[in-house]
């Protein structure tokens, strides 16, 4: 009786993982398949922004070089038209302000 047992229970073993790789098999199968989409979806996608692993990379850069990340917030505000913009502002005031006392 113990025989049969330990056939069945092999028998069990094999069949779970026969089962295991065919379900891997075409899980990975079905994974690969590239989806159908228009290129207003992928547009969409693409602006959404990226992924959460980008992010996290991206504050431990921050985190761990300062002056990278002040380069980044500089080369933002560069393109938005606004870098030392307050800077010339308040120098202007300050240039204005000390004419009029002289006249």
């Amino acid at each position: 009786m113990s025989d049969i047992q330990n056939r069945m229970s092999d028998i069990l073993g094999l069949t779970f993982f026969v089962l295991l790789i065919v379900g891997a098999f075409v899980g990975l199968k079905l994974l690969s398949k590239p989806q159908k989409r228009t290129s207003a979806e992928f547009e969409q996608n693409v602006a959404e922004g990226g992924s959460a692993i980008g992010s996290a990379v991206n504050a431990l850069q921050e985190a761990f070089d300062p002056a990278a990340a002040r380069a980044k917030e500089v080369q933002t505000q560069m393109k938005e038209g606004r870098y030392g913009k307050k800077k010339r502002e308040g120098k202007a005031n300050g240039e204005d302000l000390s004419e009029e006392k002289n006249d």
